[in-house]
């Protein structure tokens, strides 16, 4: 899982991680193998979507390491497969809430032990569909496409505290996730040869962007997506280009696109 190896290799560079996932059974899972690896490791469960549980989370850290420099948003749901028009009501309230609401006022909860810091870096999961539609995913992706605008907005609003806010949009990665895109193995074959790199991603093709993104090397880098996609072209305007099957009404871009 793309979270799993984000928290090992900032663990593996020498950061003091805390990571959360709704189910206890996950959290201890992670924090025994990361920690038997001789990591920095601890955890607490969190569902993002309750203030709450945000708070308890923030306290954790604070209460176990002094403060926070860095936060990774990286949950995220996907409960609806289908034509984007039959999602229903509670679909919609189920995706922003978690992927795009939760992020936001999880980012907000962390800024003032940031502050006290003197600064901190923020890193936003997106996903490659924030920029190219996948049939069956619309309502996803719609909120993933919503977090390259809050990366954007949240960077400028906290640029004034030496705050850094930037977002890694993931490409066909191997998680259960993506599953559905890949367990057919011809769908699978013609996934790899969309792409320039002719396989699909694994979590650790993620793990060391944000690790750079959260360093001092990347200090002087904010409001920035970076897509790690094995060359899958991404921009938010891309006529007539798409993954394999699928199609773009010719008519509803120009040629003009604007990465």
């Amino acid at each position: 899982r793309i979270g799993f190896a984000i928290a090992r290799r900032l663990a593996q560079d020498g950061a003091h991680v805390v990571v959360s996932s709704r189910n206890q059974q996950n959290v201890d899972r992670a924090v025994a193998t990361l920690q038997g690896e001789g990591l920095s490791v601890t955890g607490t469960v969190c569902h993002v979507g309750k203030a709450q549980d945000r708070e308890q989370l923030v306290a954790t850290a604070v209460k176990l390491h002094g403060g926070i420099d860095i936060l990774i948003c990286n949950a995220g749901i996907n409960p609806f497969f289908g034509n984007i028009i039959d999602a229903t009501e509670e679909i919609w309230d189920k995706l922003l809430d978690t992927n795009v609401k939760a992020t936001a006022l999880m980012t907000k909860a962390v800024v003032p032990e940031m502050e006290k810091r003197g600064g901190g870096s923020v890193v936003i999961i997106s996903s490659i569909t924030a920029y190219i539609p996948i049939h069956g995913l619309g309502p996803y992706a719609v909120t993933k496409t919503a977090l390259l605008g809050l990366t954007k907005n949240l960077a400028m609003d906290l640029a004034p505290r030496n705050i850094r806010v930037n977002c890694l949009a993931p490409g066909i990665i191997k998680t259960e996730l993506s599953r559905m895109l890949w367990a057919d193995k011809a769908n699978d074959e013609s996934l790899k040869e969309s792409l320039l790199i002719k396989r699909l991603g694994k979590p650790e093709d993620c793990a060391g962007v944000v690790s750079f993104l959260c360093s001092e090397d990347a200090s002087y880098i904010t409001a920035e997506t970076v897509t790690a996609s094995g060359g899958l072209l991404a921009c938010l305007q891309v006529p007539g280009w798409c993954l394999p099957g699928q199609r773009l009404a010719s008519n509803s871009l120009s040629v003009s696109s604007i990465h």
